[in-house]
């Protein structure tokens, strides 16, 4: 899949297979005719197709405004043969990228029951339940695309956070760790190559991965922080995957919607857990893409 093109359809022949794909998948299983895969809102919309080195439609979806703040997902389809291998996720992704570009804060969508445990997956919680449809059950499902707060809250947070990296974790300031930017979605983190270099003249891979645990480390101190919630943050297992060198302006990026799992309960007690991605980018190339699973344990109480 590394090889498949997101994009939106272009030619005639490309939007007659993006809506059939629709169809077959999501109409035609319930003997509706040609025609019921589309609604009024067709030309409002952003669509997007994942297609295959052989130009094969794997997967559709479409996008379109509730309003300012929010965007909807519908007609999501994967063609039989392309699911259960990430196309799904991977289209979702950029529909949600889209979303937080036209500055949305939720996005949201009606998922039928056999979909539920899939969008769960990728970071979705369940609303409330949406209308039935052909006698499916649907569940109304969203998630946050930007953390709650205002732009002070963001600026104190991220002094904190940088404060506490400098004072608990010496590593960071050997390797000069520093905060480029956080926007309530998606946070950057940097190094400078020239302390972090190897004998190749590119960044040590014990940088790079030092460089992405922080970040995504980061990103969830930023969450207990919106949500007034405390506890001690560790990384319980993870995983790097290095494409190329990193050899200009290191930069580590991690999204909102590239975290998946409730912190709420922490606020009980309970000990919760965050999959994230971290991308790596050498002068704004991906370089890199690391997943941790992040714990949360509660603070401990005296009597």
């Amino acid at each position: 899949m590394r090889h498949w093109q997101l994009r939106s359809p272009e030619t005639a022949e490309e939007w007659q297979a993006y809506y059939h794909l629709r169809w077959q998948v999501l109409r035609a299983p319930w003997q509706q005719p040609p025609g019921s895969e589309q609604d009024e809102l067709e030309s409002q919309a952003y669509h997007l197709m994942l297609l295959t080195e052989q130009g094969d439609v794997a997967a559709v979806g479409r996008l379109h405004r509730l309003g300012p703040a929010a965007a909807q997902v519908r007609y999501m389809a994967v063609a039989p043969q392309h699911q259960g291998k990430g196309a799904g996720a991977r289209l979702l992704a950029a529909l949600e990228l889209q979303a937080v570009q036209w500055g949305c804060e939720v996005i949201r969508l009606n998922a039928r029951d056999t979909a539920r445990p899939f969008y769960l997956r990728n970071g979705y919680q369940q609303a409330a339940t949406a209308p039935a449809l052909y006698g499916i059950a649907h569940f109304l499902m969203q998630k946050p695309l930007r953390i709650a707060g205002t732009g002070a809250q963001y600026q104190q947070w991220c002094e904190q956070l940088s404060q506490t990296w400098q004072q608990t974790i010496p590593l960071s300031q050997y390797m000069q760790l520093s905060l480029a930017r956080f926007d309530g979605n998606e946070l950057r983190c940097a190094a400078p190559l020239a302390p972090n270099v190897n004998l190749h003249q590119t960044m040590f891979a014990g940088s790079i991965y030092a460089l992405a645990t922080l970040t995504g480390w980061g990103m969830l101190y930023l969450q207990l922080q919106a949500l007034g919630l405390q506890g001690d943050q560790v990384l319980a297992d993870a995983n790097i995957s290095y494409r190329r060198p990193v050899a200009a302006q290191p930069e580590a990026r991690c999204a909102l919607q590239q975290c998946n799992g409730d912190l709420a309960p922490l606020a009980d007690g309970r000990k919760v857990q965050q999959q994230i991605r971290v991308g790596i980018y050498s002068a704004g190339e991906l370089a890199a893409e690391f997943h941790g699973r992040y714990a949360v344990l509660p603070h401990k109480t005296t009597t």
